[in-house]
């Protein structure tokens, strides 16, 4: 087992243990955000035949030549196609079809005039342009062609996705499943949410916090509950786990009385990789294997920005991975810092930091007190900003990187256009 190695060293290791899990059948319209483990091909054509993409009329090209305001031309509306109809008889010489959007464009004609650049006038229409052939028709198979390779594995299912797939009129698709994670607090002082906080005592919230971090990166999750300050307690829940594909405890891989994780993980046929990893908030993170092909186990230190901070490093990717996805990560930023820091040199820092938006810079500064139980500060937290373990002062105007977490951030209250 590995101890007190770098940041980048402890990623390279989780990645690695982590593959794509098999596939599973969901309902398409269920699938969004999902993986797609299958390639999608089409056995149509889309449209399926040249359609009108105008409410207006079918006429033959030829017969608009010199249509203009001023000498519109004249032709006869001898029917009307509308959508998931189909024309009467083929056009003839000095005829058109009235005709709404998506149906199919009759035998004859190839082109259609919009409505507003036509006059009615009972069975006859005055129009006013002279439409180049093909104008306002879309053609047959120019989505989507019979044969076609429309979606490949690997990518990520979204609303235009979901659309894709009803269009072809699948129902069904295989996608990567969502990786199950098991969730274990530990410590005699924990108590759930409705539970009595006298006596010093505080609530289990990692379970809460990592829980919904396991969903947003798209897994299910099961809350074991709280361990008391035993091994075999922590050995009891534990076991209750070990059908999950993930393991994550929030407490006791420190090196006290009452930090059991490791001895526990032993007396189950676990193997550490390693424990230890030179960053902070986060320093006592554990990670290993129960067994061959048992769960994969994260031991996440107590202390609640500890806990969160180390999720996002590496628990995050993780499943990412497991469910599929080739982009793991949070997306980084450059910016620019607002205040000047210091810290001790040797580990790599995670600072919680404020962003905001300066023309064409984004500004980024400290939410204040950065000790690791906070959880305040997380809440504040846009993201965190990239303390460099060598470093020991960042100057006010320095360009930093920063792992953005709140993608609210990005959203604008002005419009594109």
């Amino acid at each position: 087992m590995k101890t007190g190695i770098s940041v980048e060293e402890a990623r390279r290791i989780v990645l690695e243990a982590a593959t794509p899990l098999p596939a599973e059948i969901v309902p398409a319209s269920g699938a969004l955000g999902r993986v797609l483990a299958e390639s999608v091909d089409s056995d149509r054509t889309l449209p399926p035949a040249d359609c009108s993409a105008m409410d207006g009329y079918a006429v033959r090209a030829e017969d608009l030549a010199g249509a203009s305001t001023d000498a519109p031309c004249s032709l006869a509306v001898v029917y009307e196609v509308a959508a998931g109809g189909r024309g009467e008889r083929p056009l003839q010489s000095g005829e058109t079809a009235r005709i709404f959007t998506g149906a199919p464009v009759p035998a004859g004609a190839d082109t259609v005039v919009r409505q507003e650049d036509t006059d009615r006038a009972g069975e006859r229409v005055a129009i006013r342009v002279a439409s180049p052939r093909g104008e306002h028709i879309r053609v047959a198979g120019g989505d989507v062609s019979r044969g076609d390779l429309v979606l490949q594995p690997g990518a990520r299912i979204g609303p235009a996705e979901i659309g894709m797939l009803a269009s072809l009129g699948r129902t069904l698709v295989h996608v990567h499943r969502r990786p199950r994670v098991a969730i274990a607090s530990g410590g005699d002082e924990l108590i759930q949410p409705d539970g009595d906080p006298s006596g010093g005592r505080i609530v289990a919230s990692n379970a809460y916090s990592l829980a919904a971090q396991c969903e947003d990166a798209g897994a299910t999750t099961t809350n074991l509950g709280i361990a008391g300050d035993t091994k075999e307690d922590l050995a009891r829940v534990f076991r209750a786990g070990l059908s999950a594909d993930l393991l994550v405890s929030s407490a006791g891989v420190s090196v006290g009385d009452h930090d059991h994780v490791r001895a526990v993980l032993e007396e189950l046929g676990g193997q550490m990789r390693f424990w230890g990893v030179r960053m902070k908030p986060g320093y006592p993170l554990a990670f290993g294997r129960i067994g061959e092909q048992g769960a994969w186990v994260f031991g996440l230190p107590g202390n609640p920005v500890s806990a969160m901070v180390t999720f996002e490093q590496f628990v995050r990717p993780v499943l990412m991975r497991m469910g599929g996805h080739e982009a793991c990560f949070r997306p980084v930023v450059t910016a620019v810092l607002a205040e000047p820091l210091t810290k001790k040199p040797g580990r790599l820092h995670f600072v919680r930091v404020h962003l905001k938006h300066d023309g064409e810079r984004i500004l980024a500064s400290s939410t204040g007190d950065q000790g690791s139980g906070v959880l305040r500060s997380m809440t504040l937290a846009q993201g965190l900003l990239v303390f460099p373990a060598d470093t020991t002062a960042l100057a006010a105007g320095d360009e930093v990187r920063v792992q953005v977490l709140d993608e609210t951030f990005f959203r604008t209250r002005e419009p594109l256009v």
